[in-house]
């Protein structure tokens, strides 16, 4: 009896010691500010984004691979790159999933050090780059420190930690705890400090409640020498009041794919330009759009698969580019990789070899425009898209520019609108003129951009 008292009594001094360093942690201070804070995060409406997964980046995976290649980025057209989770990855009931975070406060030797992303934020920021990264706020491994505080995780009625969803190599983070909210945004805030990183994209961001994304943007702001950038992968209107930046497109991306594969009419994408804006209040508020990210190129297919290969992705870049959010690229998108980067992205790379220079040329052509044409950027759109035709106007002042964009793998002859009726045009492109008639034959899969 006395040695299983000894023992009992041995294990709570452990779990009290862990829980003192624990809470003693939020009390130190914030690490110093690591270099100068980056003065020109560009206006959230500005922003052309891409993705990067480190993973399957580079053949060494880490993030001096994705230092290597940030003038091939920036020569894209790019100016907000966010990292895909740079911390160490949980080894207990794993999958080796990079979104079972072991610790918040550390860089994964993985992927490299803290120097390492140092290094990486300084090189994105000479080039007129900001860098978010990811955090996993729902949930952490099983063997991250928190576990020892069985208070900061939700439990079941016979007083097991819960896993949320169906992902069992996670624990499902309590968001009632208030002393585990303190210790989640403490760890975001000393990521602007010590890495000098300019935002975040937040995973699952409706697993939390918006109470919390509240509290964290809010204590986020008190930062005033750093701009950040937010980005919530939900779709939730309140994520806006709560003081994002950004949602994600999953509702724009499925849609898309029924346009292609299932034949749904063009005309459809109006309805997710409302739905998706719902709470946005303030300027600039926007949606994330694209044609693949991580989780999408995995498990359904790559651009090339899902779009009608290099000429059907291009129509369909060319709308999300331009009609209304905010365009995101993935990495290896842009040179035409032809194979899925399958999770957990360990066994495939991206062959930056590839001989498509006609793809990476397009890319870079299309953002080039969307840099250049606050129209493109800032414009009030007006649609008049048929049922095979993505066709819209972006006018700001007395600029105005005309897209229309055949999502078909067919030939259609397009009805013009009477606005749009015998009116004259410069090729956004080449400057070549362009006289409209009443109607204009669109080949397969073809689009046209026109300025005036």
């Amino acid at each position: 009896m006395k040695k299983i008292t000894s023992i009992l009594f041995s294990a709570l001094l452990i779990l009290l010691c862990s829980s003192s360093i624990l809470f003693a942690k939020q009390d130190q201070p914030y690490p110093p500010q690591y270099g100068k804070p980056f003065k020109d995060v560009p206006d959230r409406r500005d922003v052309t984004m891409y993705q990067v997964n480190m993973r399957s980046f580079s053949k060494n995976g880490d993030l001096k691979g994705v230092t290597a290649r940030l003038d091939s980025i920036k020569a894209l057209g790019i100016n907000v790159i966010y990292l895909m989770p740079i911390y160490p990855v949980g080894v207990l009931n794993s999958v080796n999933s990079p979104y079972a975070t072991k610790d918040y406060d550390l860089v994964g030797s993985e992927f490299g050090t803290l120097d390492d992303l140092r290094a990486l934020v300084d090189g994105a920021h000479k080039r007129k780059i900001a860098v978010l990264i990811d955090i996993v706020a729902n949930h952490t491994s099983w063997d991250h420190p928190w576990i020892a505080n069985k208070g900061w995780y939700e439990t079941d009625t016979a007083g097991k930690i819960k896993y949320p969803r169906n992902w069992r190599d996670v624990a499902q983070l309590n968001f009632k705890n208030t002393d585990m909210r303190l210790a989640l945004i403490r760890s975001m805030k000393s990521w602007v400090y010590k890495a000098n990183v300019d935002g975040f994209r937040c995973d699952y961001a409706d697993g939390p409640p918006i109470d919390f994304w509240k509290q964290a943007i809010d204590t986020l702001k008190t930062i005033t020498n750093h701009k950040l950038l937010m980005l919530a992968e939900g779709g939730r209107p309140e994520h806006y009041s709560a003081g994002f930046d950004y949602n994600f497109g999953f509702g724009f991306f499925g849609n898309l794919k029924n346009i292609y594969n299932r034949n749904k009419s063009v005309r459809s994408i109006d309805t997710m330009n409302i739905r998706d804006f719902r709470g946005a209040t303030e300027e600039g508020q926007s949606i994330i759009r694209y044609l693949t990210n991580h989780d999408v190129n995995s498990s359904d297919g790559t651009p090339l698969d899902l779009f009608g290969g290099k000429k059907g992705s291009m129509a369909a870049f060319v709308v999300v580019a331009y009609m209304k959010g905010i365009p995101m690229v993935y990495n290896g998108q842009e040179v035409g990789t032809p194979f899925r980067l399958v999770f957990p992205f360990t066994s495939t790379h991206i062959d930056w070899t590839l001989n498509n220079p006609d793809v990476t040329a397009e890319y870079k052509k299309i953002i080039a425009f969307r840099n250049s044409s606050e129209p493109i950027r800032r414009g009030a759109l007006t649609s008049y898209s048929s049922d095979d035709v993505c066709v819209f106007t972006k006018i700001q002042g007395s600029k105005k520019v005309l897209v229309l964009s055949n999502l078909r793998n067919k030939q259609v002859i397009y009805t013009l609108p009477a606005e749009l009726t015998n009116s004259s045009w410069k090729d956004a492109f080449d400057g070549s003129k362009t006289n409209l008639g009443s109607s204009i034959t669109l080949e397969p899969f073809t689009y046209m951009v026109l300025k005036n």
